[in-house]
C-alpha cells in the first residue's frame, strides 16, 4: 500500500522561495513511494490546524517555512499525542532550529535528507498549556520577531530585527523574578531571560554552549538589570566572548523551571508571541518529536 505523506508550507517565507521548488520536492517524495497531500497555509495557526487534522491519516508530515511555521507543526503533533515523524524544509530569515540540527540550506538537499534519514528524537518544550519548539524568552529584543513584519523580514532578513532592536536601547525594561529550578532559587531583576534547546538563537550560534538537543535539559540564560554603562559593558563583552565569569548572567542547565513575576510578562516562543502571564511552568519533554535527519545528529 502507497505511503502517504502531507507537505504543509507557508508560501511568504524565506521571500516565497518554495514556489521555485515545489514540483520538485513533490516529485522527489513521488520517487520515494509517497503520495503527497499539498497544503498551503492560509493563515496564522492554518499548520497547527492542518496537523490536527492529518496526523492520524498519514505516515510523515513534512513542513516548510520558518520556526514559526516549525512552531505549529510541533505544537499540533504534541497535543493530539501523535508518534508520526515530521521533516523540516527550511524557509525562513532565521531557521535556528535547522541550523541547529546541521540541515542542509537548499530545500532538495533538505527533501532528500528526509526521505533517506533516520529517527532522530528530538526535544521540546512545555511552556504552561503551550508547545515550543527550541526557544521561550522574555525581555529585551524579544518582541522583535513577532513585531516584525513578514514583507520586512523578507526584505531585510537579520537587518529587520537589529533596526527593529536598535530601538530598544535607550528603554531597557526590568522585571522581578524568582526562578525556581531542582537545583535552587534564583532572585532578581532580569532585563533577559531564554530557556533553549537549540546552538542557535536569533541567528546567533553558539549563544548557548554544551547542547545536546536530546538529553532531557534546558540550557537557560538570565541576564541581570545592569546598574550602569560599565555593567552593560560587562555583559555584551562576556555574550560576545562566550564567556561565563560575569555575576550579571545566570547560565545553566534544567529540566523543569517555575518563574514567578511581579507582573505580568510578555513571552516569545520560537518567535511568535506567546502569552503575557506572571507565573510560567516550563519543561523538558525529553525526545517527545520524531524527527527525520539524515543520521543521529
Amino acid at each position: 500500500m502507497e505511503k502517504k505523506l502531507v507537505f504543509i508550507f507557508n508560501p511568504k517565507a524565506g521571500k516565497g522561495k518554495i514556489k521555485t521548488s515545489l514540483m520538485e520536492i513533490v516529485d522527489i517524495f513521488n520517487k520515494c513511494g509517497y503520495e503527497v497531500i499539498i497544503r498551503a497555509t492560509q493563515a496564522p495557526r492554518d499548520a497547527y490546524e492542518q496537523v490536527k487534522k492529518y496526523a492520524d491519516q498519514v505516515d510523515l508530515i513534512v513542513c516548510s517555512g520558518g520556526d514559526g511555521t516549525l512552531d505549529e507543526v510541533v505544537t499540533g503533533i504534541t497535543e493530539v499525542g501523535s508518534n508520526v515523524p515530521i521533516g523540516y524544509i527550511p524557509a525562513g530569515s532565521t531557521n535556528d532550529f535547522a541550523n541547529s540540527l546541521f540541515m542542509p540550506k537548499n530545500m532538495l538537499d533538505a527533501a532528500s535528507m528526509i526521505m533517506d534519514g533516520e529517527i532522530y528524537k528530538c526535544d521540546v518544550g512545555r511552556f504552561n498549556h503551550q508547545t515550543f519548539a527550541y526557544v521561550a524568552a522574555f525581555g529585551l529584543f524579544t518582541d522583535v520577531s513577532y513585531e516584525t513584519s513578514q514583507d520586512l523580514k523578507n526584505i531585510l532578513g537579520h537587518l529587520a530585527y537589529v533596526l527593529e532592536g536598535a530601538k530598544r536601547l535607550l528603554d531597557i525594561k526590568s522585571y522581578h523574578m524568582k526562578v525556581v529550578t531542582e537545583s535552587g532559587v534564583i532572585e532578581d531583576n532580569f532585563i533577559y531571560g531564554m530557556v533553549t534547546n537549540s546552538r542557535s538563537v536569533g541567528g546567533f550560534k553558539n549563544l548557548t554552549k554544551d547542547v545536546d538537543m536530546n538529553d532531557g535539559l534546558f540550557e537557560v540564560t538570565l541576564i541581570v538589570q545592569p546598574k550602569n554603562p560599565l555593567e552593560m559593558q560587562e555583559i555584551i563583552r562576556n555574550l560576545l566572548s562566550m564567556e561565563d565569569n560575569s555575576d550579571l548572567i545566570y547560565s545553566f542547565k534544567a529540566r523543569k523551571l517555575t518563574i514567578e513575576a511581579d507582573e505580568a510578562v510578555a513571552w516569545t516562543l520560537d518567535g511568535e508571541y506567546g502569552g503575557s502571564p506572571e507565573v510560567v511552568e516550563i519543561e523538558n519533554l525529553k525526545q517527545a518529536l520524531n524527527l527525520r535527519l539524515r543520521s543521529a545528529q
